[in-house]
């Protein structure tokens, strides 16, 4: 499975940003999938995951009702919409696919598999 992500950039506090992650090889929309994050100087942290139809969501709490995860299957295309943007929010974001369809919230924070590149966001205040 290849994942490459993209849309991040530079945008000031709360603005919004979309971030892609395109999937190949292995057919991902079998699967899970979700998003972490890096900031400088930190470990990589959970942001958002979804089962493999779209219709159940996990959030961090630090992105619950800012930030909306949800995916195309057809496309085998992951976002995630980002508002609201926070300057703590500046991080390098990366896409994630599991090995399961659907799981509990432990498992989408520690059971990802397949990682993509990062796409750097950064929030200004």
């Amino acid at each position: 499975v290849q994942l490459q992500a993209s849309g991040g950039g530079l945008v000031q506090t709360g603005g919004s940003l979309r971030l892609s992650c395109a999937a190949s090889g292995r057919t991902v929309s079998n699967y899970a999938m979700g998003w972490f994050r890096q900031a400088p100087g930190k470990e990589r942290e959970f942001v958002a995951g979804i089962n493999w139809t779209g219709e159940t969501t996990f959030y961090a709490d630090s992105v619950k009702g800012r930030f909306t995860i949800s995916r195309e299957n057809a496309k085998n295309t992951l976002y995630l919409q980002m508002d609201s943007l926070k300057p703590e929010d500046t991080a390098v974001y990366y896409c994630a696919a599991y090995k399961f369809r659907h799981s509990v919230y432990n498992d989408y924070k520690t059971g990802a598999y397949y990682w993509g590149q990062g796409t750097q966001v950064t929030v200004s205040s």
